[in-house]
């Protein structure tokens, strides 16, 4: 028989540089080389097509059925390209794709339904239809319900849109992604390393931080992505760590006066129990029917004032309410009264005798004067 041959055990440092090595060549397992593609997928790597069929369904919004109505027959050519039937039921308000003989990529399906769910999120047909490419991937982000106050959710999810639009415009830019927020959800387009920021950004909004934080973060990284002798270090230092000030609403006062109370050596003194209470009104030597009774005349008693106050409140609404006076006009009348017109007539007869050439006080006078002398003269 042949000897057992003995295992020699590896040192620590031989170990470490093992481990070294295989860490390496996952990092580069998981870099993907620039300029790298995924092969399209054609008819050739299928050539018999699908066993069965597949189909999904999705709703659509009322205010949506106009929009794609307009739009129906693109989608129908563009999802026909890859041989996937597409139906639109107005009665019901769906849309509902399947697969069909002639289908040969078995994710195209999957394609399409992201399509008519972003059709149905408000996002246009334009933009929509990129999801049917290989390296774009689609994610519907759901916010109705991260926030419980209606009015604070309202603020936060403007505040991701930003003034005109200029966050929402800076993180696309940044992410290389459509972003669209309509409603309690937020609908983005492009691919899948934008995708994982922007949900991000979206969630961390709606966790009452601010956007420009992260998309200040988003910056400092694709400069330092764009560095070969970076791109393979960590980027904690140069990363910005903001912290939370929890600011406290109320502002306190540096001083606080506290009132303290006199200082007694007896304690407090002890609350009286339900038997003391018993006891001091005499009811714990009653009997227990005539407790009973007790209780409930004082049942009766409160339902009675109850009931009244109840009664005093329906009858409100059937007493008339006060009636204004009709004559509005009193004091312009007792001011009417008082006023002496007899005495305003002597004082204008004296303003107009004072003036120099104002016609006598009794015209008529005057004048059957002035015929006399004049008699008078004639017959002499």
């Amino acid at each position: 028989m042949a000897a057992p041959t003995k295992r020699v055990s590896e040192t620590p440092a031989r170990k470490k540089d093992k481990k070294n090595k295989n860490q390496e060549d996952e990092t580069e397992l998981l870099t993907v080389p620039d300029g790298w593609k995924e092969p399209q997928f054609t008819r050739g790597d299928n050539p018999k097509g699908l066993l069965e069929e597949s189909s999904f369904a999705t709703l659509f919004p009322k205010y949506r059925e106009a929009y794609l109505k307009e739009c129906w027959p693109l989608v129908q050519k563009a999802l026909g390209d890859i041989f996937i039937n597409v139906t639109l039921d107005l009665i019901e308000g769906s849309m509902t794709v399947h697969t069909t003989k002639k289908t040969f990529d078995p994710y195209s399906i999957l394609r399409a339904r992201d399509l008519i769910k972003l059709l149905a999120r408000s996002v246009p047909f334009e933009q929509a239809t990129r999801i049917l490419e290989d390296d774009v991937a689609c994610d519907i982000i759901k916010i109705g319900t991260l926030v419980r106050n209606r009015d604070r959710f309202v603020k936060r999810r403007q505040r991701l849109i930003g003034p005109k639009g200029s966050t929402l415009k800076a993180l696309e830019l940044l992410t290389n992604c459509y972003v669209m927020v309509q409603g309690n959800t937020v609908s983005a387009l492009g691919p899948h390393s934008g995708l994982k920021e922007v949900r991000k950004v979206v969630m961390d909004t709606m966790k009452n931080i601010h956007p420009i934080y992260n998309i200040k973060t988003l910056m400092i990284k694709r400069e330092l992505a764009n560095d070969p002798e970076l791109r393979t270090q960590s980027w904690e230092r140069f990363l910005p760590n903001f912290r939370h000030k929890s600011v406290s609403k109320r502002k306190q006062p540096k001083k606080k006066t506290i009132k303290k109370k006199e200082y007694t050596p007896f304690p407090p003194p002890q609350p009286d129990s339900k038997i003391d209470k018993e006891l001091a009104s005499g009811e714990f030597f009653l009997h227990e029917n005539e407790k009973r009774r007790r209780k409930m005349k004082e049942i009766k008693v409160k339902q009675a004032e109850a009931l009244s106050k109840r009664q005093e409140e329906r009858q409100k609404a059937f007493i008339p309410p006060k009636e204004k006076p009709a004559v509005k006009n009193t004091k312009a009348a007792s001011t009417e009264d008082k006023i002496d017109i007899e005495a305003i007539k002597e004082k204008v007869k004296k303003a107009k005798t004072k003036k120099l050439g104002a016609p006598p006080a009794n015209p008529d006078s005057s004048s059957v004067k002035d015929t006399k002398t004049k008699k008078k003269k004639v017959k002499s």
